[in-house]
């Protein structure tokens, strides 16, 4: 496994030697593990969250959990329990640490069953290299506040988007009738002031600008786009930058070019052909370009962008256009304009040692990728193999998911 790539700038003794290790952060079981979010804290240990429970959104048990991996060691530390709101599901979570050596962790707690009802939250740790749980300092709900401006926004995307149907031909318009529904929508939702500032949350991991500025990169699955939640005083104050609106672009994750530029790549949540969207900002994230495709297949799942300290970018996504059975590792050294080098980390056929049903019935998705500070990589997914054969447990229910590490 010729990870070492992606280490060209790392001292020699960690790329002599190519190698890919990989386990599960705990054994496989059937409750709903997902979601993760890996990072390397001050003294090597890696730390990884991800929500747990009965379901997702409309599960009241759904909590957010850890494990810490100790530099030197091969085994995971009993999971805790980092989040947990009574009787709310707290769902898609991310981490990040701050110039100061501080753990944030943010999520989304789900008001009423439903994506559109999530309320942002985020706290804030110190002291966090304890065994367990950190001990946290700040806890606080993070206000996204998106201004007359979205409205206008909408307003615009919408009407441009609709006098490009008009100018299709009529059996093309008859095929679009969810289309002009759902701008539609997109009107009556960006009017109202409460629908514009809930349901928003954080996916990939969020970007620290010049050591300075907090990005978080949001995405509502009402409105089906993107937008940043800025902080320029580590969460004092919050505001938003203008809106990425597409057909269908969420999950942002954001990496800088040499230039100073910022540069995102989204899931596609919208129609075919699958691929994953893209945005530039030349302002420090406060605007952003119009959204449109690359050439980066992409099934409807998260995928996560970095710069490594070479200078060369890192991927890693479900590299399809169906199914998630498929999740790879890429490389590229001109910024994304090519990815040459490709390994991948999971392929279903390999797994369960035959082809899988069409579009692949084992998922490894939603995946979270750093590099250490030896130069090495590390990466966090969903571990979810096909029930059908995998054990039951004692009341028959598939052991079938998990949270995996690879290095």
């Amino acid at each position: 496994f010729l990870f070492g790539l992606g280490v060209l700038a790392a001292p020699a003794a960690a790329a002599e030697t190519p190698f890919h290790t990989s386990e599960l952060v705990f054994p496989l079981e059937h409750w709903h593990n997902h979601g993760s979010c890996i990072v390397e804290a001050p003294n090597g240990d890696l730390i990884v969250c991800w929500f747990h429970g009965s379901g997702e959104r409309t599960a009241d048990d759904v909590r957010v959990e850890g494990a810490r991996l100790r530099k030197g060691s091969r085994t995971w530390s009993a999971r805790f329990t980092l989040a947990d709101t009574p009787d709310y599901p707290d769902t898609n979570c991310c981490m990040f640490i701050d110039p100061r050596g501080r753990l944030w962790l943010m999520w989304p707690t789900i008001l009423a069953h439903t994506w559109e009802s999530a309320l942002m939250k985020y706290r804030i740790s110190s002291d966090f290299l304890r065994e367990g749980p950190p001990k946290w300092e700040v806890s606080e709900v993070m206000h996204v506040t998106p201004g007359p401006d979205f409205e206008a926004a909408v307003v615009d995307f919408a009407r441009q988007a609709e006098a490009a149907l008009e100018k299709t031909a009529p059996a093309v318009r008859e095929g679009a009738s969810v289309g002009l529904k759902w701008l539609a929508s997109l009107r009556t939702q960006a009017a109202d002031k409460l629908t514009r500032r809930l349901g928003w949350f954080t996916r990939a991991h969020p970007f620290v600008l010049d050591g300075r500025r907090l990005i978080v990169p949001l995405y509502s699955d009402g409105f089906s786009f993107s937008l940043m939640n800025i902080s320029d005083d580590w969460g004092q104050t919050w505001r938003t930058s203008a809106p990425l609106i597409g057909r269908g672009n969420i999950q942002p994750s954001i990496v800088q070019r040499r230039d100073g530029s910022l540069y995102t790549l989204m899931r596609d949540n919208g129609p075919p052909p699958k691929r994953l969207h893209q945005a530039e900002s030349r302002d420090r994230g406060e605007t952003w370009s119009v959204v449109t495709d690359t050439d980066l297949p992409n099934p409807g799942s998260g995928a996560e962008i970095t710069s490594l300290r070479s200078g060369r970018w890192i991927l890693i996504s479900n590299d399809t256009e169906s199914g998630r059975s498929s999740l790879a590792v890429q490389i590229s050294d001109d910024e994304g304009v090519t990815w040459k080098w490709k390994r991948h980390l999971e392929r279903s056929p390999e797994v369960s040692g035959q082809a899988p049903p069409k579009g692949g019935a084992s998922r490894f998705h939603y995946p979270s990728i750093i590099q250490a500070k030896d130069g090495t990589l590390h990466a966090s997914y969903s571990y979810h193999l096909d029930g059908e054969k995998t054990e039951k447990d004692a009341a028959g229910k598939p052991r079938n998911k998990s949270i995996k590490h690879a290095h």
